[in-house]
């Protein structure tokens, strides 16, 4: 039986949080890049989100790439994000995507507004 590899063909950008103080005893979120990954992307579901003011849709992805140790600043965590250009992908969670611990799937979610 043959295994079946992921198709790492696009390349995002790992960002992280970072809190500074924004001078007015608040913090404000900057996004800060830890590299590039190679990665492949699939829609896993999506929705639409109406309120009175805007009209948001929300779609849900698996993102997969290649493992890193635990600890690492190349291992994806939950609350980070994959930049591709102007798309963000809010990773959710991360999970071991093979028996043999050689790639990682990250659930995550893109919101765009209408």
């Amino acid at each position: 039986m043959s295994a079946i590899y992921p198709s790492l063909t696009r390349r995002l950008v790992l960002e992280t949080p970072e809190q500074t103080s924004d001078g007015a005893g608040g913090f404000t979120t900057q996004w800060v890049a830890l590299g590039e990954l190679w990665a492949e992307v699939k829609r896993a579901s999506g929705r639409d989100k109406a309120s009175e003011f805007a009209s948001i849709t929300s779609a849900q992805y698996r993102i997969t790439v290649r493992a890193a140790p635990t600890g690492q600043p190349s291992r994806p965590r939950a609350e980070q994000r994959f930049r591709e250009g102007p798309r963000v992908f809010l990773i959710r969670a991360v999970t071991e995507a093979d028996v043999g611990n050689r790639y990682l799937t990250c659930f995550a979610e893109e919101e765009v507004s209408q």
